[in-house]
């Protein structure tokens, strides 16, 4: 199948999917929609039917399955991982050890924190965990549960798609790899860590829930919730168990230790670091550390990590007998049928974005006309942030908005401004986490305001102007990123944008706070 040259028409994929997606605020019926239109439009021009064009569809989404296989391993492996910690109790067992060993307002809230740093692996297993193990601590300190909601959302995707080994890394990384800039090809893993340090919101929404946790600042509703948890009148909303999620009903151990939790998230992280390693001939000698991570393939080093921190997992829980060979067992297909909706998620992705860049040639037409528009290369990042945050926010995934907009925003860069490709690349990740993290129909969302017990419309409610702080300093950010093409500035001058605008805020409170008391004592 080559690609074909179609003008206007080959835009049509993209936009049905969005406006489905927009109107349904279903993804994946929107994505299947969109792969048919192009799929069609592409055996129309080339003297084929409706079935030439079923067919290039499953012959593209076969090519793209094979050539992926790798992350679906990991995936699999992955959520067999999760099942299997929270069925062993190591969840469980921080939450008690945090009980015993947190004294104040201010530790629970970095407890919940650091918990969620801990658990990166994956926003499911983290809304879960954290929801779960913290909300008596939570209770004790009187910290409400709109603010321990928050936390849990604000350290589930955002550091997920900061951490190289994760379910939303392998995701990102599967879809950027294959793409090309003027005819050079992206190396998925390379690319994303560039990404990285240009991902604002991620990291400035980190930097604002760790000053949060310290200093107490609190604006907006949030202050309301907070106030009505320190005098005993909150509403505490719903329980976490009455989440219709299997990995949420499991059976846990009672004989589950902390280490149960620790160990196999660091084997984990270690194998990872050791199969990128191997897979990139590192350990053939003759090349540099940097040069070993540079030649990796992800995706069968991350599916050699998963399968070996499962192995540790097995020696770990089973000869202990803190559960027995068969629940373990019966926790690696509750893990692996967890992600079936991530599965399928990223193979419609993965097909879309052959359709637009084997079949239809859509990233040169549309790089084209920005080109032709005359529009000033330079905001590209921050209209890419806008974008990717209201498509996201719109739909409830980040995920469907990766697989829509990355090939796109890959191609109209390679087009228009190639020096721009790493921001750009980084401010749709950083949109779509936006959009997600604030949409009142993400599912992340929805398992932050369950594992914390709270009103889910309080979590919303609360949350937004916290989300809509951060993505102001953030626009402003790519704005300095699209002038500068300056890791650094851009990273450092958001920071102080965002730490001042949260003193200002505080301020403003405190001056309000005082204004109300002298109104209630003059009545």
């Amino acid at each position: 199948m080559e690609a074909i040259d179609i003008g206007w028409l080959s835009i049509l994929p993209p936009i049905i999917a969005i406006a489905l997606a927009l109107m349904t605020k279903e993804v994946i019926s929107s994505l299947i929609v969109g792969i048919l239109s192009g799929t069609l439009i592409y055996a129309f021009n080339t003297g084929g039917g409706v079935v030439k064009a079923v067919d290039v569809t499953f012959t593209l989404m076969a090519d793209k399955l094979g050539a992926n296989a790798s992350i679906i391993l990991f995936l699999g492996f992955l959520g067999a991982l999760v099942a299997v910690i929270t069925m062993a109790g190591g969840s469980r067992a921080y939450g008690d050890w945090a009980s015993n060993k947190i004294k104040s307002k201010k530790g629970a809230q970095l407890g919940t924190s650091l918990l969620g740093g801990l658990i990166f692996i994956d926003d499911y297993f983290n809304c879960l965990t954290i929801g779960t193990v913290m909300r008596p601590v939570a209770d004790k300190h009187q910290i409400s549960r709109a603010k321990l909601a928050y936390i849990i959302d604000a350290t589930a995707a955002p550091i997920c798609i900061i951490a190289p080994i994760s379910s939303w890394a392998a995701s990102v990384i599967s879809q950027m790899s294959g793409l090309d800039v003027n005819g050079v090809p992206l190396n998925g893993m390379e690319t994303f860590m560039a990404t990285i340090p240009f991902n604002l919101y991620a990291i400035l929404t980190l930097i604002m829930v760790v000053v949060l946790c310290v200093t107490n600042i609190e604006f907006g509703p949030m202050a309301k919730f907070e106030k009505a948890a320190r005098e005993g009148k909150e509403n505490k909303g719903i329980s976490a168990e009455g989440e219709d999620d299997e990995l949420a009903r499991v059976k846990i151990s009672s004989k589950g230790k902390v280490f149960d939790l620790i160990i196999p998230i660091l084997s984990l992280i270690i194998f990872a670091v050791l199969s990128m390693l191997y897979v990139g001939g590192y350990f053939e000698g003759g090349m540099t550390l940097a040069e070993g991570f540079g030649n990796t393939d992800a995706g069968p080093a991350l599916a050699l990590a998963g399968f070996g921190a499962l192995i540790v997992a097995f020696l770990l829980f089973v000869p202990r007998k803190v559960i027995t060979f068969k629940e373990f067992m019966d926790g690696i297909g509750i893990g692996v049928k967890s992600m079936v909706g991530a599965f399928i998620i990223l193979t419609l992705a993965w097909t879309i974005s052959g359709v637009c860049r084997d079949l239809l040639n859509t990233g040169e037409y549309v790089g084209g006309l920005v080109a032709a528009s005359h529009m000033p290369p330079a905001l590209i990042p921050a209209i890419v942030f806008l974008v990717a945050g209201g498509l996201a926010f719109a739909m409830g995934t980040s995920w469907g908005t990766f697989g829509i907009l990355i090939p796109i925003v890959t191609m109209i860069c390679a087009a228009v401004a190639p020096e721009l490709i790493t921001a750009t690349l980084a401010a749709t990740l950083a949109g779509a986490v936006f959009g997600d993290h604030c949409s009142p129909i993400s599912d992340t969302t929805i398992l932050s305001s369950t594992g914390a017990g709270c009103n889910h419309i309080d979590h919303v409610s609360s949350q937004i102007p916290y989300t809509l702080v951060v993505a102001g300093c953030c626009f402003v950010g790519y704005i300095i990123a699209g002038f500068t093409a300056n890791v650094w500035i851009t990273l450092g001058s958001s920071i102080v944008l965002l730490l001042a605008t949260l003193a200002i805020l505080n301020k403003l409170t405190k001056k309000q706070e005082v204004a109300n008391a002298k109104e209630v004592n003059v009545a």
